[in-house]
């Protein structure tokens, strides 16, 4: 701020002694001193607050006000509650050293003015960053160039602004990982999601824990919500100030642009995607598929650096809900993020993926779940999204046969109850791939002509048979563990035992009455 604007009618109420011609200096801070010579304490820049205890005579005045000149402070602000009204010869020497002097009324707290001070100057600092960040998306646009991180840590150590670029599936592109812990990630990603999916707006309020956030929507070409990336800013940028608003909405625009910057750096990769599961597809001789795939692993690897996978997994997606091509991006952020060496192709509401085996001993079903757990937040009440992974295949041959098992896997998946259902290659050895290829009016059938007349009985009697019936299988019909384990007597269990069977007509002693009962819960 210039030293001026201290006479501004917002300003707190001062009166200009000296100076006058001064008044176009520079502050850069606030030093609130008592001492004889706190020139040594000064860096340049200052306004300089005083109670004047310092003073004994006019000598003093001309010694403070020339330890001030020279080290560089811009102006000088003295206080009239402790020794009356400013001195004349201090006046004076404010003049000779064409320093700019300012009465403090009594009724004017130094902490008012220190106030007034910081808030314009960060607000003078915010406005000069929020050009430099402008520049700087200009220069990533036109060149290419990236530097979010640099941009990022500039705000931080500047103005002690914490900010985060992150995807939907929580992945910090930019920003203090360390500062922003996974569950405080995935609040934010969650918030942002649900916020834009009900009322889509320039910014999201979401408190996580004892702080305050503000998420911004990262805006870029041919992104959906569920790919969309977001600008998380520690703090509330509705209670800031104009020019600090618009940082933070610079910073998004210049997030944006680096988006768009590295998806027109993928653009022929995903062509090349395309064309490897489209053979997949139409099942294509193993020498065909084998060679696409080395063309598009030849460029990851010249990219990236990255190793050919010992194996893949495939993975088979619906969007339910959703609109088309969804469930692809929303795939392609999450999946692309966590290894580049992936393949996402297919068209309309879904996607067939090719993925490098998990390294670190995880299965692909829990990578998934792991990885699109935040974006339930962003389906909506209507929105779905099913997959079905493969066993691991080890080559170009077998890659077919994955595809099918992705598929069947699929089936199960969707046969569940939840937005985000994941199944993968241990279920299809299971009862469960049986259940999934059953119609859905004969499974819902078999389930109301086992349970309802149970459900009901709890629901008119608060008799807890269908969470005992459960627990009765889970432990093999063993009386003694099933009590202990709902903390019953076992002649209580007996009477329920003898309840269900009384409602149902079936015998809990008979392997085949249990199989049923049993199927029955597996499909509610």
């Amino acid at each position: 701020m210039r030293i001026g604007a201290l006479l501004a009618p917002a300003a707190p109420r001062l009166r200009l002694l000296a100076g006058r011609e001064e008044l176009d200096r520079v502050v850069s801070g606030v030093m609130t001193t008592d001492l004889h010579d706190p020139g040594r304490y000064l860096q340049g820049g200052e306004l300089v607050l005083t109670g004047m205890l310092w003073r004994s005579g006019a000598e003093d005045s001309e010694r403070f006000v020339r330890g001030l000149a020279a080290a560089g402070a811009v102006g000088l602000a003295a206080g009239e509650a402790e020794v009356g009204p400013v001195p004349e010869d201090l006046v004076a020497a404010c003049e000779r050293h064409r320093m700019p002097l300012f009465a403090v009324p009594e009724d004017v707290a130094f902490a008012q003015l220190t106030e007034y001070v910081v808030r314009q100057v960060s607000a003078d600092r915010a406005a000069d960053l929020s050009a430099l960040v402008d520049r700087h998306r200009v220069l990533v646009s036109a060149s290419g160039g990236a530097g979010l991180d640099a941009v990022l840590e500039l705000l931080g150590g500047d103005l002690d602004l914490d900010c985060w670029v992150l995807t939907p599936s929580g992945r910090v592109v930019a920003g203090p990982p360390d500062r922003l812990n996974e569950a405080e990630r995935d609040q934010l990603v969650r918030a942002h999601l649900d916020g834009q999916r009900r009322r889509p707006g320039p910014s999201v309020r979401a408190r996580v824990g004892s702080r305050q956030f503000s998420v911004l929507p990262v805006a870029a070409e041919g992104t959906g919500l569920l790919a969309q990336w977001l600008l998380a800013v520690e703090g509330d940028v509705t209670e800031w100030t104009p020019k600090r608003q618009q940082l933070a909405e610079n910073l998004a625009r210049l997030a944006g642009a680096e988006r768009e910057r590295r998806d027109e750096s993928r653009r022929l990769r995903i062509r090349l995607a395309d064309e490897v599961i489209t053979l997949l597809q139409r099942d294509a001789p193993p020498e065909e598929l084998s060679r696409a795939l080395e063309a598009s692993l030849a460029m990851a690897q010249t990219a990236l650096g990255t190793p050919m996978p010992d194996s893949w997994v495939v993975v088979s997606a619906e969007g339910q809900g959703l609109p088309e091509g969804a469930a692809r991006a929303a795939l392609v952020e999450a999946l692309t993020g966590a290894d580049d060496r992936a393949l996402i192709g297919g068209g309309g509401t879904g996607a067939i993926l090719l993925v490098p085996e998990p390294a670190d001993g995880s299965t692909m079903a829990e990578l998934l779940r792991a990885l699109l757990a935040p974006l339930e937040a962003g389906l909506g009440a209507d929105g779905r999204l099913t997959l079905g992974a493969s066993a691991p295949a080890a080559s170009a041959g077998g890659l077919r046969g994955a595809l099918e098992e992705a598929r069947h896997a699929r089936r199960i998946a969707s046969s569940r109850v939840g937005r985000i259902c994941v199944s993968g290659p241990e279920e299809l050895a299971s009862h469960v791939l049986l259940l999934a290829a059953v119609p859905d009016e004969v499974r819902r059938a078999f389930r109301s002509r086992l349970l309802d007349r149970v459900i009901g009985y709890d629901l008119e009697h608060q008799a807890d048979l269908v969470r005992t019936l459960g627990a009765f299988l889970r432990y093999d019909g063993s009386w003694t563990r099933c009590a202990a384990a709902l903390h019953v007597h076992v002649n209580t269990l007996r009477y329920r035992i003898g309840r269900i069977e009384e409602l149902t007509g079936r015998d809990l002693s008979k392997l085949e009455d249990r199989v049923d009962f049993y199927l029955a819960l597996e499909l509610s």
